[in-house]
C-alpha cells in the first residue's frame, strides 16, 4: 500500500474531507476529529488526513494542562485500548492505527499510540505516516539516540533527502553527535543515512537509462544492500533467505536476544516455515517478554496461515479435494472461535473482539451465538454499522424479515458515504423486502444502487428485468 493523494481516493471522502477541513477552520474541533477519524478508516493511507486529524487533535489539546498527574491518569486509562491495538496490530495494521488514534484523539502525546501507529504504518508501507509519529515520538524523548536514528531513517524512507542542512534526518543525528562525538553507531547512523541520501539523489537516473544498479552508487555495496533489506517491509526471497541465515548465525552468540528471535520467528512465518515459527514464538511466551500482547496475535495469525498454506498444498484434481478442503477448513474455523473465545474472557468488554467472535459465529452458522454477540458490538463506534449489517442477515436467516429489514434501514440513514458497505446494506434490503413480499420496494432499493452503480451484483440484471416487464 502506498500513500495516497486527495485526488485518489472516492469523490464522496473527498467532499467528506472538504467538510471536515470547514470544520477545523470554523474551530468545531471535535466534528472534524470525528469526520477525520471515518476517512481514515476507509483510506488508511490518505496522508493529507492523518496530518489534518494530527493538526486537530494538538489543537484540541493545546489548552488542557499536561502536567504529571494529568499525563499518568492518561496513560492508565489508555492502557486497555493500548494492550487491544497490540493484539489487532500483526492480523489488521489499519484497525491497529484506527484504535491508536482513538486514543491520540484524547491525548495527542501518548508515545505508546504513536508507537502503534509506526508500526503499523511501516507494515502498511506508509513512511510518511510513520514519520509524522515518530516526530511526536522524538518530541517526548529528544535524548533517545535509537529512537532519533530510527526517526532520520524514516524521513529518508519518506522522501526527506534534501542536501545540506535541509535535510532533517541528518540533522537530527548532526546534533546528537555533538554531544557525543564518539558514539560508533550514530556515526554509523549519519554514514548510513548519507549514502541512502546518495542512492535516493542520484541513483534512479541511471536505473532509467539503464545505466547500471542503483547499488554501484555507493561505496559499499555490501552496507548499501543491508541497509535497503533492513528497512523493506514485504521482503523478497533472496533476502527474507539472507536475513534467516544472518538471524539463525546471530542466535548462536545471542541465545537470549528475544526481539532477534521474534525477528527471526516472523521470517520464519514469510517463507511458510510455520514449525520452527511457532518453537521461537513459544520460546518467547517462555521469556520476560511473554506477556505482550501482540505476541498472542503473531501466534494465532501463525497457525491460521499454517491452515491456509496447507489448503493451498491440495492437489486440486484430487477426487476428494473438495472434502480436505472442507475438513481443513472446519478445523481453521474451530482454532479460530478457540482463540477468539480466550480473547473475549480475557476482554469481555472489549466490543471489537465481540464483533470478531460474532462474524466467526456467523460463518460457523451459529446464528443465535451470532446474534448475541453482534447485539453487543452494535455499541461499538467503528463497529456499529458492520454489526448492523450482520445483525439483519441473522435475522433474515430465521426468517425474521422485518426485524431484518429495521435493522437495515437504520443502518443506512446512519451511514453517509455511498461506499461498497452502503451498497450492500441498500441490496439486503431490497433482498429483505422481496421475501416479505414487498417487490415494488425493494426494486426500489434496487434503483438506488442501479443509479449509482449498475455494475454491482446482480443489479442491473433485476432492474432491466423489472422495466421490461411492465
Amino acid at each position: 500500500m502506498a500513500e495516497k493523494t486527495l485526488n485518489e481516493i472516492p469523490p464522496d471522502l473527498r467532499r467528506m474531507h472538504t467538510k471536515a477541513v470547514e470544520a477545523a477552520q470554523r474551530d468545531n474541533t471535535d466534528y472534524a476529529i470525528a469526520l477525520f477519524c471515518q476517512i481514515l478508516e476507509k483510506e488508511p493511507a490518505l496522508f493529507e488526513c492523518r496530518k489534518a486529524l494530527r493538526a486537530a487533535q494538538f489543537k484540541k489539546a493545546g489548552a488542557t494542562s499536561t502536567g504529571f498527574f494529568k499525563k499518568m491518569l492518561s496513560g492508565a486509562g489508555s492502557s486497555p485500548q493500548i494492550a487491544k491495538a497490540k493484539l489487532v496490530l500483526g492480523k489488521n495494521p489499519g484497525d491497529a492505527m484506527a484504535i491508536a488514534e482513538q486514543i491520540l484523539n484524547a491525548d495527542p502525546n501518548n508515545s505508546a499510540a504513536h508507537r502503534i501507529i509506526v508500526d503499523a504504518a511501516q507494515a502498511l508501507e506508509l513512511p510518511g505516516t510513520a514519520a509524522l509519529s515518530y516526530e511526536t515520538l522524538s518530541k517526548n524523548s529528544p535524548k533517545d539516540r535509537d529512537l532519533a536514528i530510527e526517526f532520520a531513517n524514516a524521513l529518508a524512507a519518506a522522501g526527506d533527502v534534501t542536501a545540506g542542512e535541509n535535510n532533517r534526518g541528518e540533522k537530527i543525528l548532526m546534533d546528537l553527535l555533538r554531544d557525543n562525538p564518539t558514539d560508533g553507531e550514530l556515526n554509523q547512523a549519519l554514514k548510513n543515512l548519507s549514502a541512502r541520501k546518495t542512492l535516493d539523489q542520484g541513483g534512479y537516473g541511471a536505473l532509467e537509462g539503464g545505466g547500471g544498479s542503483y547499488r554501484d552508487i555507493l561505496k559499499n555495496k555490501t552496507e548499501a544492500a543491508s541497509l535497503e533489506q533492513e528497512k523493506r517491509v514485504v521482503k523478497t526471497e533472496d533476502v527474507t533467505e539472507r536475513l534467516i541465515g544472518e538471524y539463525e548465525t546471530r542466535l548462536k552468540t545471542e541465545p537470549d536476544n528475544m526481539r532477534l528471535v521474534r525477528s527471526l520467528a516472523d521470517l520464519y512465518t514469510q517463507k511458510k516455515q510455520f514449525e520452527p515459527a511457532l518453537e521461537l514464538y513459544a520460546r518467547i511466551k517462555n521469556s520476560g517478554m511473554g506477556n505482550d500482547p501482540s505476541l498472542e496475535s503473531a501466534v494465532a495469525n501463525t497457525i491460521v496461515r499454517r491452515f491456509d498454506h496447507q489448503i493451498a498444498s491440495l492437489n486440486p484434481f484430487d477426487a476428494n479435494h473438495a472434502e480436505q478442503v472442507a475438513k481443513i477448513q472446519a478445523e481453521k474455523l474451530a482454532f479460530q472461535l478457540a482463540e477468539c473465545q480466550k480473547r473475549v474472557e480475557k476482554f469481555p468488554t472489549d466490543l471489537a473482539i465481540r464483533y470478531e467472535m460474532g462474524v466467526l459465529y456467523f460463518q460457523a452458522e451459529k446464528i443465535n451465538e451470532a446474534m448475541a454477540e453482534f447485539q453487543k458490538a452494535r455499541s461499538h463506534a467503528h463497529k456499529r454499522l458492520a454489526a448492523m449489517g450482520y445483525l439483519a442477515q441473522c435475522y433474515g436467516r430465521k426468517k425474521m424479515f422485518d426485524m431484518a429489514a429495521r435493522t437495515l434501514q437504520e443502518a443506512i440513514k446512519e451511514k453517509p458515504v455511498f461506499d461498497d458497505e452502503k451498497k450492500e446494506m441498500i441490496y439486503n434490503l431490497g433482498s429483505m423486502l422481496e421475501s416479505m413480499g414487498k417487490k415494488a420496494e425493494a426494486i426500489e432499493q434496487l434503483k438506488i444502487i442501479y443509479e449509482m452503480d449498475m455494475s454491482y451484483k446482480d443489479v442491473a440484471a433485476k432492474v432491466d428485468a423489472f422495466y421490461a416487464g411492465q
